[in-house]
């Protein structure tokens, strides 16, 4: 391994590592799914790991095939940011709509009191509400196609600084350098959003957070929505 490729490897687990935990698009939709779902510590970290690969997968791919069939570097940079625009509206447009059936759903399960008098002239007062199975069967459904929303969110989303400042110097020296260091970034952002995600699930997991429960989905939709507007108007 000459000296370039060492550098750009250094280089790669510095960027990997900061551009993940400057991001909070990278864990915090997890994190905050995670508890509105009652995701387990296994599943949550199965589709933190699966998106993470999603999201570096499609920079490696797009960027190996760039340098194979010699695409210029700023082409390739216009692809990028092209992609990350659709995240980011995607990203707004799952928020927003997370948000809209969470405040529904709050609306629909807010329970209201009857009384009723029984023979003999004794009051009976009880409460519940009239959408509490139908909205059960919805959320199950919901439950199944979120992880597969987030994966299409993350295939879209592409890892900036990859292509320009890591592949393709790289593929100044070889083709296998460019292959490692590839690899290298993907680990170390992979690895960051894992154990990201694992702190603030294990964190949470020993806070009581009951009386903020029925809010969960509400707060997963607003989290959701804050981190496309901050990709697309703020470049995080």
């Amino acid at each position: 391994m000459n000296d370039s490729i060492t550098l750009l490897s250094a280089t790669a687990v510095s960027i990997g590592f900061l551009h993940t935990l400057l991001g909070p698009d990278h864990y915090l939709p997890f994190i905050v799914l995670s508890e509105a779902k009652k995701w387990t510590v296994r599943k949550t970290m199965l589709i933190t790991f699966l998106c993470g690969i999603g999201h570096v997968l499609s920079s490696v791919v797009l960027g190996l095939l760039g340098i194979g069939i010699g695409i210029e570097l700023k082409k390739l940079v216009a692809i990028e940011s092209f992609r990350g625009n659709i995240a980011a509206w995607l990203f707004i447009a799952f928020g927003l709509v997370y948000m809209i059936i969470s405040i529904r759903n709050l609306i629909r399960n807010k329970k209201h009191h009857h009384s009723h008098f029984h023979f003999g002239g004794e009051k009976h007062d009880h409460e519940h509400n009239h959408h509490e199975e139908h909205a059960h069967i919805h959320d199950r459904e919901v439950v199944k196609t979120t992880p597969w929303i987030l994966f299409l969110i993350f295939v879209f989303g592409p890892c900036e600084p990859l292509i320009p400042i890591l592949m393709y110097p790289a593929a100044q020296n070889n083709i296998s350098g460019t292959v490692f260091v590839a690899l290298l970034f993907s680990v170390v952002t992979i690895a960051t959003m894992m154990s990201v995600v694992l702190v603030f699930k294990l964190g949470l997991n020993k806070i009581n957070i009951k009386p903020l429960e029925k809010y969960n989905h509400l707060i997963a939709g607003s989290v959701i929505l804050m981190s496309g507007l901050a990709i697309q108007f703020l470049g995080l």
